[in-house]
């Protein structure tokens, strides 16, 4: 008597894993439309994916993909919560009643010329990553796409690219401290 064994990489068998691990996501994160993109991203890569053929067990892999882009996605919120409430880090001048005063305008456009030269000290492909992340709102996974390097490199690019300008910022000698 002939058993019959499901091919685990057909249709059927997907659309079972895309169930499982959008489940999966969304008991992990606190938005449901982040867990369909995940879920979504992680089967994009999963086509990308050159070999493929070779993995013997799919289900196992996409979960281990599904793992990855959440701990992305814990990383990335974890950012946003630290740059969101520490209003030492990356803030702009605050929005006041004097924002028709030259002096205060003066100083607005220095800060800025001091950003601009620190993001110049940076090599090419940090700023590149820096710039994607912060000003176009790229993520890691788009970021690391349209360089062609991985999402590690692109975390690594923006870590050390914001290190290098909240070290230089602060220590700058022509910035003027609070007394």
């Amino acid at each position: 008597m002939s058993r019959f064994k499901p091919d685990p990489l057909s249709a059927d068998a997907f659309r079972g894993f895309y169930a499982d691990i959008l489940h999966y996501l969304r008991k992990r994160t606190d938005n449901a439309n982040d867990a369909a993109d995940m879920t979504q991203d992680v089967f994009t890569q999963w086509l990308d994916y050159r070999d493929r053929a070779r993995v013997e067990q799919p289900r196992a892999f996409l979960f281990q993909m599904a793992r990855n882009l959440l701990r992305d996605h814990w990383r990335k919120q974890k950012v946003r919560h630290s740059v969101h409430h520490d209003p030492a880090h990356w803030e702009a001048e605050p929005v006041t009643d004097e924002q028709n005063d030259p002096m205060a305008a003066a100083q607005r456009l220095q800060r800025l010329e001091q950003l601009k030269e620190v993001l110049a000290e940076l090599s090419p492909r940090r700023r590149e990553a820096l710039m994607l992340h912060r000003f176009e709102g790229l993520s890691q996974a788009q970021i690391a796409e349209r360089m062609g390097i991985s999402i590690s490199m692109v975390e690594k690019h923006i870590a050390f690219a914001l290190l290098h300008c909240k070290q230089r910022l602060q220590k700058d000698p022509g910035k003027e401290q609070p007394e």
